[in-house]
């Protein structure tokens, strides 16, 4: 098969996830408090998420802010959010399954990739599906040993993403 033959035939769908040893309320927080979330992912929120919240996300180091709006919050259990700006609005899930011994399996799914070719979705996928891994590591780092991975600020050290 020749790359000039490949074609996509849906939109993909990405999903990564981790074991974080924590409780689930701890993991649920470290996601909604901004305070706890600037630890290992992006820089600023102009708010806390919660049921209708809309907010700002900022990666100060990437010069980089995206419009956030949570869809359906269940505490402790579940957030839909909707980010980004028209017309690479896509919306993200964060599950949390409370697991034995205080632990919590984190499972986020990415859907609703709209960009014009083949191309430019798989490339926003594959740079999606990283970037959440990359989440989840620094997250599970910072809530289980209290270490800050820069990882997310390291992912581009030549500045912002493209």
């Amino acid at each position: 098969m020749s790359a000039g033959s490949l074609r996509l035939t849906s939109a993909p769908t990405v999903e990564t996830a981790m074991l974080i040893r924590s409780p689930v309320h701890e993991v649920f927080e470290a996601f909604a408090d901004p305070a706890i979330t600037s630890r290992f992912w992006f820089t600023h929120s102009t708010g806390r998420l919660a049921p209708g919240a809309e907010v700002r996300w900022t990666w100060q180091m990437y010069d980089l802010t995206t419009p956030v709006r949570v869809k359906e919050f269940e505490q402790d259990a579940r957030m839909l959010l909707e980010w980004g700006a028209e017309p690479a609005v896509t919306t993200f899930e964060l599950s949390f399954a409370p697991q034995e011994d205080d632990t919590t399996f984190v499972n986020i799914t990415e859907t609703g990739y709209s960009e014009e070719t083949g191309d430019e979705v798989v490339a926003h996928a594959l740079g999606s599906m990283g970037g959440f891994t990359l989440v989840l590591a620094a997250l599970k780092a910072y809530l289980e040993h209290k270490i800050v991975l820069a990882v997310v600020a390291d992912r581009f050290p030549d500045g912002k993403p493209a």
